[in-house]
């Protein structure tokens, strides 16, 4: 079984290398990100909330993303292993996705940071197009993630989970030390 959280700023690869590993592994790959913007695409309750958040390039509320993770993690394809993609970014959501895991009998492998500065970041955002991406938008991101997310990264850290990557590399070298570090 292979349980993995996948950390890292907006635009580090987190989406494509959990995908491919998921897939890899035979796993579910399950973005935080994904949910959310199909929510807002189907206009559900959910969505319409965290809509406005995510234009303002703030991040969802706790309130909005735990029930959601909750149900997720009880579904049937991730009861073998899974990959958490955009969740948790913040301490807050760590400390519950550790009582959550335990309450559910499940424990994380390991928490994957990629590892990407900024300027590639800002780079490849703009470059995929989005409606939510313009470099105002991209550059507070990167600040609230600053301030909010990467304290996780030292959480996971002090729990001896954590394995960095240098993610400004091209996917396919991402991808392989990714397997050689966490499948091993």
């Amino acid at each position: 079984m292979t349980r993995l959280i996948f950390l890292g700023p907006p635009g580090a690869g987190k989406g494509t290398q959990a995908k491919q590993l998921a897939d890899f592994c035979k796993i579910p790959h399950i973005s935080t990100g994904d949910l959310l913007r199909d929510a807002v695409a189907r206009q559900t309750e959910l969505g319409n909330r965290a809509k406005g958040y995510m234009d303002r390039g703030e991040l969802v509320p706790d309130d909005l993303l735990l029930d959601m993770v909750r149900d997720r993690l009880a579904e049937e394809d991730a009861q073998n292993g899974w990959i958490l993609d955009g969740f948790p970014r913040n301490v807050a959501q760590a400390d519950f996705l550790d009582k959550l895991l335990a309450d559910i009998h499940q424990e994380c492998d390991c928490a994957v940071n990629l590892d990407v500065p900024d300027s590639i970041l800002v780079e490849r955002l703009l470059g995929r197009g989005r409606q939510d991406d313009n470099e105002e938008t991209i550059r507070r991101r990167l600040e609230v993630y600053r301030e909010q997310t990467a304290p996780v990264i030292e959480y996971y850290s002090q729990h001896d989970l954590l394995v960095s990557l240098d993610g400004d590399r091209d996917v396919e070298a991402v991808t392989e030390s990714l397997k050689q570090a966490v499948l091993s």
